[in-house]
């Protein structure tokens, strides 16, 4: 069990605090908004209303005992800026922040953001990626560089052995599970033999994932 600070009760942060907290984590989250945290108040372990701005008030939350703090605030860059910073020069061991634009990101990261995240832009992407190809049931982006791709299998694999296809070779990809029904099969070996209805989880570089999926 991990515990989380999160500051910022919109849409974001009040659906991150409750998973996270149905996940079986401890939450503390906050807000300015006395309505916003009555609203979270019994489905994540704490809830508070408090200026995150003030160093004082995330001294007084506790702040420094957490795991990790996510600043899902508004579009304020200032405001998201000043909570990281704050959040940083306390000794929070991770830092995530949301951020609104390729400038608010670089803010973010300049002051010590260990990760930055852009929700509404990554779920449009994975969006844009399942209406464009039906063969693709999920997309995972790791990194701006890397992510995790569940599809089904090409007609032109079926009956194959993954050893045939050569994968790794022909497009630098590494298929880390194949879905046969109820059963996964981690870490295929070459001599799996790929099969209709068999979805395949591929890792790899963004670049590699889009020229396989010209398939």
């Amino acid at each position: 069990m991990k515990t989380f600070l999160v500051i910022g009760l919109g849409r974001f942060g009040t659906a991150l605090a409750e998973e996270l907290c149905a996940l079986g984590n401890e939450v503390l989250a906050v807000d300015l908004s006395d309505e916003r945290v009555q609203a979270v108040a019994e489905k994540v372990t704490y809830a508070a209303a408090g200026d995150c701005r003030e160093a004082e008030v995330l001294q007084a939350l506790g702040a420094r005992n957490v795991d990790c703090a996510v600043v899902a605030t508004g579009s304020d860059v200032g405001v998201s800026a000043l909570i990281t910073l704050n959040l940083k020069e306390l000794g929070v061991p991770r830092v995530v922040s949301k951020a609104h634009s390729a400038i608010h990101r670089k803010v973010l990261e300049r002051i010590g953001a260990d990760q930055v995240v852009f929700p509404e832009q990554e779920m449009a992407l994975r969006l844009a990626q399942n209406l464009s190809n039906d063969q693709i049931l999920n997309y995972i982006e790791l990194s701006g560089e890397y992510s995790i791709l569940e599809r089904r299998v090409p007609a032109a694999w079926r009956d194959k052995t993954l050893a045939q296809l050569d994968i790794r070779a022909r497009f630098h990809l590494t298929i880390i599970a194949v879905r046969r029904g109820q059963e996964f099969i981690i870490s295929p070996g070459g001599h799996t033999e790929l099969k209709e209805g068999d979805t395949l989880l591929v890792l790899g570089a963004v670049g590699d994932i889009e020229r396989m999926e010209t398939l």
